[in-house]
């Protein structure tokens, strides 16, 4: 994650709910998956989460990155969060190809996004209660 206000306009940017922390992504989502485990429904507060990764230095943010906090949600995984709205806005894993990737909550872009493939993992943790049938 870095903090580059001279960088040039970026194609993609999102905010917390309280629009305290700005951020632009360097490059588009990869790995876009809809996670259902526990940690992420707790952290979301919804049945799942959806992610996307970017490489860390293609996340820069803007604004209010002084309003960041961390929390280390397992061993290796620290999630960051708004302070004032509570907004989550990644998780990153120091385990993952030397922790050069960082995962952004992609329902926090206020610029829209065109999706390829995209996968739900740990559906065997999700909440009974969800229907993915097609009404």
């Amino acid at each position: 994650m870095s903090n580059a206000p001279d960088s040039p306009p970026l194609a993609l940017t999102g905010s917390c709910l309280c629009g305290a922390i700005a951020y632009e992504l360097r490059s588009s989502p990869k790995a876009v998956s809809h996670c259902h485990c526990r940690i992420c429904q707790k952290a979301h507060g919804a049945a799942f989460a959806t992610y996307g990764s970017v490489p860390v230095k293609d996340l820069v943010f803007t604004q209010g990155q002084e309003q960041l906090r961390s929390f280390a949600s397992s061993p290796g995984i620290t999630r960051c969060f708004c302070q004032q709205c509570g907004s989550s806005l990644t998780w990153h894993s120091a385990h993952y190809a030397e922790g050069s990737w960082i995962s952004v909550a992609l329902t926090t872009l206020d610029s829209e996004l065109a999706v390829g493939g995209q996968r739900h993992v740990n559906r065997g943790m999700g909440m009974g209660w969800v229907d993915f049938g097609m009404e």
